[in-house]
């Protein structure tokens, strides 16, 4: 499907207004820079992945998400 197209002026005065501008922008090769994803194994006891399931689920997240949430907080992004 071909995406529309409007000049460059229109489209940052639609920006710039908060209007919708995803009709007109090709997602389909986008990255966000430094996000890239590695998987890694970590064990931990049970008391550990109970009380991360409890934590999750009183915020209404994923397991993997409240571990990813509380290890960014503790660290820096590595500048490239």
């Amino acid at each position: 499907m071909k995406k529309k197209s409007i000049k460059a002026e229109e489209f940052d005065k639609k920006f710039d207004n908060g209007g919708d501008i995803a009709e007109y922008l090709d997602i389909t090769r986008s990255k966000r820079p430094a996000q890239e994803q590695k998987r890694v194994n970590v064990d931990f006891p049970i008391w550990m992945i109970q009380s991360l399931d409890k934590e999750a689920k009183r915020l209404g997240v994923t397991r993997q998400s409240i571990i990813k949430i509380w290890i960014a907080e503790r660290l820096k992004p590595i500048s490239t």
